[in-house]
């Protein structure tokens, strides 16, 4: 559908401990410690950096400040298992809602900003 098309046509960094090529449409692999590569990739001109389906690459984005949005998608279903987005951290972390935009499935799009303070 149309989300696919869209992720296959963007160009795409991937973090990874495991994989030795990025095989995925228009993907690169980052190589090195993933927030260094990430730091750098933030540098390059008109790059907006997403990250998408890794609690781990957030939390360490998260703690050397490399995180400036927050898009989160509330979905009304409770899966009652996996991996929490937020890790354990040494401080708490305050966000200013920006935006949210209701979706048809009933779940709603929030984006937040990192508070300083």
């Amino acid at each position: 559908g149309p989300v696919a098309t869209m992720m296959n046509s963007i160009e795409k960094a991937v973090a990874s401990r495991s994989l030795e090529t990025a095989d995925w449409t228009n993907s690169r692999l980052l190589k090195g410690e993933a927030t260094e590569t990430v730091r750098a990739l933030k540098q390059e001109d008109g790059r907006d950096v997403f990250v998408f389906g890794s609690a781990d690459l957030l939390a360490a984005l998260m703690g050397e400040g490399l995180v400036d949005e927050y898009r989160l998608c509330l979905a009304p279903v409770v899966w009652g298992e996996g991996t929490p987005l937020f890790k354990p951290s040494a401080g708490r972390t305050y966000f200013t809602l920006r935006e949210s935009r209701p979706l048809a499935s009933g779940g709603l799009i929030l984006f937040y900003e990192r508070k300083d303070g």
